[in-house]
């Protein structure tokens, strides 16, 4: 019995105490009304003012300039170009140049070719006869140049 009163009081405690902060917490507060705010109008005279063009700074795109000039005849086009080793070095696929290889004897174009869009392959530079290297020391040898364009041959000169 001892124990169910002292439950009860303990309940009316806590419930006086949670009705005294409520009450407390609901106190209405009175606030003053801002004044009310002007509104400002500032007005510019632009009727004799020179507009100015804005400039958009251009940043100029460079552009390759070829260090030779090989010319694509239209025997490179049907096969039939013959170059010696050194017109073969102006083919080095840099500065726009087309990309020119020769395998024995032949000359391959492989500028479209996406091994060699920087004129180079596995260190090796268009423009120049690579016959020992692709027949020698490369691991697939010719079998890759069935799929390139062969645009002349190699001659003496």
């Amino acid at each position: 019995m001892k124990r169910v009163a002292m439950i009860s009081i303990s309940a009316i405690f806590l419930a006086l105490f949670f009705v005294g902060c409520a009450n407390s917490a609901a106190q209405v507060v009175v606030t003053e009304t801002p004044a009310p705010i002007e509104t400002v109008v500032i007005g510019f005279d632009l009727s004799n003012v020179t507009p100015t063009p804005v400039l958009t700074p251009t940043i100029p795109i460079p552009t390759a300039t070829p260090t030779a000039t090989p010319v694509i005849t239209p025997s490179a086009a049907n096969g039939t170009l013959e170059l010696t080793l050194e017109q073969l070095a102006q083919y080095n696929g840099k500065n726009g140049n087309p990309a020119y290889i020769a395998v024995d004897g032949v000359i391959y174009d492989v500028t479209n070719n996406h091994h060699w869009t920087t004129g180079t392959h596995e260190g090796y530079s268009a423009g120049t006869d690579l016959t020992d290297a692709i027949m020698g020391k490369s691991p697939h040898g010719i079998s890759v140049l069935g799929d390139v364009s062969v645009v002349g041959k190699l001659i003496a000169g």
